[in-house]
């Protein structure tokens, strides 16, 4: 039997979720797939998920991955897997952090609407020497935004190779990465993954995110921050931009259908902003391509708006939205599940 090296990844339970991670190295026959890979416990008082008195909690795997990345492997040829888990109570119950229990919940209730997703993810890189933006003076500023988005050379201070390298590992592993692109604040990037069913397409992220950071770490003295307004001022923040579509809205040219989603996105706009990310606040202020936090709109290849209408949704009333609401540090589960519960039944 070979030797293979499993690392678990969950969420913890801080309001603003950070990935954890073990690893186990296991002796499993044959090829290694979800079924195979045994259930694992931590301690859940160091995680925010459980009293120090009643601590134990219990890693559920749901999501293999096939680890591409080889930058910290000692061991090559040790089988490298990655593993998404749920978090659950030993009595088998879900965690009150596991936000992934009642989105794959929604999944099933609106199975039948056949949604898809593709998120969006910008994030800005951090030197972690100065504590500011990788490019960023220690003192001042940089010349001002214009420059940076999708610039090439000077314009993006060397960082193409770490955001080479992540998109790289992702699809090796097995993450539908679309796209990336630098962003409109120097040393601010973006990858967008999808499009793909609501639970596939969160888990992937998280997976995402979690490699970004172990590239990050490797490649330093960086670290990643998901903060939507990490530099306050004349500076764009951050965003988790979420483009969906159900089969209605991809195959049939119905505008009284796309207004309606709109309505009922305007109607649960507060419930909306409550799962879109702490801090949003900073970021959503009406300035730097947003809508006011307490304002709803939508529009016409309109960046400013709430729910954009891309163009070619608008030209022949069908395609997809695309819900510009969500920061960056989002609980995708949780944001996905909203957007799942207020259109599932239009």
């Amino acid at each position: 039997m070979k030797l293979k090296k499993i690392k678990y990844l969950w969420l913890d339970g801080y309001d603003t979720p950070n990935i954890r991670s073990k690893t186990k190295y296991v002796e499993i026959e044959g090829d290694v797939d979800i079924d195979a890979i045994p259930e694992w416990g931590f301690d859940g008082s160091s995680t925010m998920q459980a009293e120090g008195k009643n601590s134990d909690c219990i890693l559920k795997p749901v999501k293999l991955y096939r680890n591409a990345m080889k930058i910290f492997d000692l061991y090559p040829n040790c089988c490298n897997h990655i593993v998404l888990c749920e978090v659950m109570n030993p009595d088998g119950t879900p965690n009150e952090s596991n936000t992934r229990f009642r989105l794959r919940e929604l999944s099933e209730k609106y199975e039948d609407s056949e949604m898809w997703f593709g998120i969006e993810q910008e994030y800005v890189i951090m030197d972690s020497k100065t504590e500011r933006p990788c490019g960023w003076p220690e003192k001042g500023f940089p010349l001002p935004q214009g420059r940076y988005y999708c610039g090439v050379g000077g314009n993006v201070v060397q960082l193409r190779k770490l955001i080479e390298e992540h998109a790289g590992i992702c699809i090796q592993t097995g993450i539908p990465i679309s796209g990336t692109n630098a962003e409109v604040m120097l040393a601010q990037w973006e990858y967008q993954i999808g499009p793909s069913s609501p639970l596939s397409v969160c888990d992937d992220l998280w997976v995402a995110r979690y490699l970004l950071e172990s590239v990050a770490e490797y490649r330093g003295p960086y670290y990643i921050t998901l903060d939507p307004k990490p530099i306050k001022g004349d500076w764009n923040g951050s965003g988790a931009h979420i483009n969906f579509s159900t089969k209605h809205m991809r195959e049939e040219s119905d505008v009284d259908y796309i207004n309606n989603v709109i309505k009922e996105l305007e109607k649960t706009h507060k419930e909306h902003i409550l799962e879109y990310g702490l801090g949003n606040e900073d970021r959503l202020t009406g300035n730097h391509e947003t809508q006011h936090i307490d304002e709803f709109s939508s529009g016409n290849s309109d960046r400013g708006a709430s729910i954009r209408i891309p163009m070619s949704t608008a030209k022949e009333s069908k395609g997809y939205l695309e819900d510009r609401r969500p920061a960056s540090n989002m609980d995708p589960y949780r944001a996905v599940a909203m957007i799942v519960e207020t259109i599932g039944d239009v």
